[in-house]
């Protein structure tokens, strides 16, 4: 009888334990699945406002939110508890919609409502797909590892409540003021210094995205007065050249620009760079415009613009990227070369307080070696050099009649320092086609869009040109000044610029800034 009883307490632990076992087993396996399911299924795609963003969940000890924007950095949220982790990471800028945005005020008095109704509707889907792929990943390793209908059933159960439990948790333990206290990683820990200047930018942006909606139309009424020019008339062989820089992501931008190539007849566009502000792969979207304009487009890069953003640039049919090389366009010879230097982040760029000798020997070296690419050309003539930094262009004196740049966001015209025996070079400065981005805005006074239109005779000189900015403070402006070059005959010491204003139908027009001949080179700058 003793021997009956302990034989049947031995058998009853050794179910048990194997019970036990089992029962260990299904947790382990369905944990497991749960994690496996989350990781690989746990993620979804989402417009959210004018990015394409994927939204993803995964396992965390300690929880919270983090919303990466390359490449700036990322923003971390104390938002929740438990033991879930929520990644937001914003990807491809939708070029479509963002013009969208930025020609209607209504749409950016709706953006905030639109991005949490965004949120919201991916976060919703995020959920379900992540309680699906955690059930379908604990089933599947169930049916590998115990090949048992009843144990994998089990195994789906206990996937469920290791989820559903998960996400409730997180729900629970939600920290909605943790919203207002961000921590900033990357670049983006010098955010906090400008969210003064990012709020006045969000409240000027709409009255400028207002205004602009009327100066692209009032540059098309601007151009009705040019017939009534007497002093310049340009012959038919004449060959119109749109210079632009500086455009810094602003898409309202490019409406302004397809309204002056379409009214104006232009041959070629020439960008001296700048095109985006951080030269990231979301923002190679934003140059498809090029492709719109259907005109020959050439384009050097500056200090804001990446190598992806060049290689995005050359993707387009009408697109070609100099650098440290020529190209033959609508009958001009064109030699360009990129800015040296990639700082898009001037709070920790070599250059962010000032052209250190480094830099300054840098960007002047740019400017020799394209000297060399252009003497190398000989007896090819070049009739335009391109160089983003005005700095750039000192060592081309002698080389080329004409020499274009931008970065310092305000026009200049001067004449570079002239060796005996050589002809004579011009540098023309252009402002910020884009009114230098967001930052334009920052101030009282936003920046305007400024752009020019270069003419060229059958012989490749340079006849004339029309500065037009369009844009303003609290007003519609829109204002054409126009130059006329006397004896531009090479080597002629006498040759002048004689400025012609001519007013729009909006009022107070912007004079742009007088031209100096005097010899002079430009002074270094690090704006842009």
């Amino acid at each position: 009888m003793t021997t009956a009883w302990h034989g049947g307490r031995r058998a009853a632990t050794s179910t048990w334990g194997r019970r036990t076992r089992i029962a260990a087993a299904i947790v382990a396996v369905s944990l497991v699945g749960v994690v496996l399911g989350t990781l690989l299924g746990g993620r979804v795609e989402t417009d959210i406002g004018p990015f394409r963003a994927q939204l993803a969940l995964s396992p965390s000890a300690s929880g919270g939110t983090t919303v990466r924007i390359p490449p700036l950095g990322a923003l971390e949220f104390d938002s929740h508890d438990g033991p879930t982790r929520l990644t937001v990471q914003l990807g491809a800028l939708d070029q479509r919609r963002t013009e969208a945005l930025i020609s209607d005020p209504g749409n950016l008095d709706r953006i905030s409502s639109l991005a949490v109704r965004d949120v919201s509707e991916g976060a919703a889907r995020l959920i379900l797909r992540t309680i699906g792929a955690a059930l379908l990943g604990s089933l599947l390793l169930a049916a590998l590892v115990f090949r048992n209908v009843r144990r994998v059933a089990w195994s789906g159960v206990l996937s469920l409540v290791i989820t559903g439990g998960s996400l409730g948790l997180a729900g629970l333990t939600l920290h909605p003021r943790a919203l207002e206290e961000p921590r900033y990683e990357g670049l983006l820990v010098n955010a906090p210094a400008i969210v003064g200047d990012a709020r006045s930018i969000a409240t000027n942006y709409g009255k400028y995205a207002d205004q602009l909606q009327r100066l692209v139309g009032n540059v098309s009424k601007l151009y009705t007065t040019l017939s009534a020019l007497p002093v310049y008339e340009p012959s038919p062989g004449t060959t119109r050249v749109l210079h632009i820089s500086d455009l810094h992501l602003n898409p309202s931008a490019w409406q302004v620009i397809r309204t002056v190539v379409e009214q104006f007849n232009i041959d070629v566009v020439i960008d001296t760079g700048d095109i985006t502000d951080w030269g990231s792969e979301p923002e190679a979207s934003f140059v498809n415009s090029i492709g719109q304009l259907k005109k020959p487009y050439v384009y050097i890069r500056g200090n804001h613009d990446s190598s992806a953003t060049a290689a995005a640039v050359a993707k387009q049919p009408n697109a070609t990227v100099l650098d440290q090389s020529l190209t033959k366009v609508a009958g001009l010879t064109i030699a360009g070369a990129g800015d040296p230097r990639f700082t898009p982040d001037k709070e920790t760029s070599p250059a962010g307080s000032g052209l250190t000798t480094q830099v300054a020997d840098q960007v002047i070296t740019t400017g020799e070696r394209l000297a060399a690419t252009i003497r190398s050309a000989a007896p090819q003539k070049v009739d335009i050099a391109l160089v983003h930094d005005p700095a750039s262009a000192g060592p081309l004196s002698g080389t080329v009649p004409l020499v274009l740049s931008g970065h310092v966001h305000h026009r200049e015209v001067l004449r570079l320092p002239q060796v005996d025996g050589e002809q004579p070079t011009q540098l023309f400065v252009e402002g910020s086609t884009g009114g230098a981005g967001l930052r334009g805005l920052e101030g009282e006074k936003p920046t305007p869009l400024s752009m020019s239109v270069l003419y060229f005779d059958p012989g490749q000189k340079l006849q004339a040109y029309d500065d037009i900015t369009v844009g303003g403070t609290g007003e519609a402006q829109v204002s054409l000044e126009r130059h006329i070059i006397t004896n531009p005959a090479a080597g002629d010491p006498k040759a002048s610029v004689t400025p012609t204003p001519t007013r729009g139908p909006t009022p107070t027009p912007t004079v742009s800034p007088s031209n100096s001949s005097a010899p002079g080179a430009p002074v270094p700058t690090t704006t842009g």
